[in-house]
């Protein structure tokens, strides 16, 4: 069974989203699937095409010039992901990112034929799991590979499939794990290179201080800080961090799922902030329907500081800086009451 963020929105809610792939006229067969497992929300369907959302980071060049130039071609299949791939793979990898604009939903996201040529020609990738881009599944049976490496995250934390909160990037224990997996599978690609990939791992991991000081620092500060959300989407850091989520989880899924919450879940939530029950308000800032957009204007009616949290690393951050900045974010509105909307 799937986990129940992963079932299809409901239908009289949502046009319909086609999700299918063209045949993939090099060395791969058609991909005859639906890609159902990611859950559709009613926005714009995201395609990735070359020069579209699946974009090469910076330095890294194509991956047939990386390839030929002896380079490691790797694919997060989200930009979180793609970047901690090139923190610790640095000049011996060239690394594409396929879901990676912050301005799109990325449970809409459709795979296109040249995702499935970015995967195919990969070397290493690295998935979220937990169904979050299933469609990664689909294009790596479709294009079996016995010497490609993957990392699947869901896998590598040893989570079940019905976790009912996808956003393991959220988590701080899941990029050191990643980044373990990384010098080990980049090891074994690249031997030669091991002590360089571990000695980056090493600094990797020293880097991500700053934010997990910065969680334990507003956990001890502020502990319990009472708090509402719409979705799950940063619910980990909430946690690590010591508040105390009053939205029911129930209705957070619910948004997440495109679902209609139940009367009283959606009662409850206007409760918290008109009687001034949470001290913030956190909502997924790249997806608001109509339901959020009601309580972003009962928050700012009622005077509760709004944060605006994110399933895709925006541009211009690394994944250690986007963490943190979301951190700050949140102490900034527990403490003197400022909105974040935006990173």
């Amino acid at each position: 069974m799937l986990p129940h963020f992963a079932r299809f929105r409901n239908p009289a809610r949502l046009r319909a989203i086609p999700v299918r792939l063209r045949a993939i006229p090099v060395r791969l067969r058609a991909i005859p699937v639906r890609l159902g497992t990611i859950p559709a929300r009613p926005t714009v369907v995201a395609v990735v095409a070359t020069g579209g959302l699946a974009v090469t980071l910076a330095g890294c060049g194509s991956s047939t010039a990386a390839a030929g130039k002896g380079r490691i071609v790797a694919v997060g299949a989200e930009n979180e992901y793609a970047n901690v791939i090139s923190q610790i793979g640095g000049k011996y990898v060239s690394v594409s990112a396929i879901m990676s604009n912050p301005n799109t939903d990325p449970h809409t996201f459709e795979a296109s034929p040249s995702v499935a040529e970015k995967v195919s020609a990969a070397k290493l990738v690295v998935q979220n799991g937990v169904g979050y881009d299933a469609f990664m599944d689909k294009i790596e049976s479709a294009s079996s590979n016995s010497s490609r490496k993957v990392i699947d995250v869901q896998t590598l934390l040893g989570l079940p499939d019905s976790t009912p909160n996808p956003h393991l990037w959220y988590d701080r224990t899941t990029m050191p794990a990643v980044a373990t997996a990384l010098v080990k599978d980049l090891s074994a690609l690249a031997p030669s290179h091991r002590a360089y990939f571990a000695a980056n791992a090493r600094r990797f991991n020293a880097s991500l201080k700053p934010w997990l000081n910065a969680v334990d620092a507003f956990k001890r500060q502020h502990p319990g800080t009472p708090v509402a959300t719409t979705e799950p989407v940063g619910d980990y850091m909430l946690q690590a961090a010591g508040t105390h989520n009053l939205t029911p989880f129930n209705l957070q899924a619910d948004i997440m799922n495109g679902v209609d919450p139940a009367p009283q879940d959606i009662g409850l939530q206007n409760s918290l902030l008109k009687d001034h029950k949470v001290k913030v308000f956190l909502y997924n800032q790249q997806v608001t329907d109509t339901l959020t957009q009601s309580f972003l204007q009962q928050a700012a009616k009622y005077h509760v500081p709004v944060v605006g949290v994110y399933e895709t690393m925006p541009l211009g951050y690394s994944y250690q800086s986007w963490m943190l900045a979301e951190v700050n974010a949140l102490k900034r509105a527990a403490t003197i009451g400022q909105s974040t909307t935006k990173l």
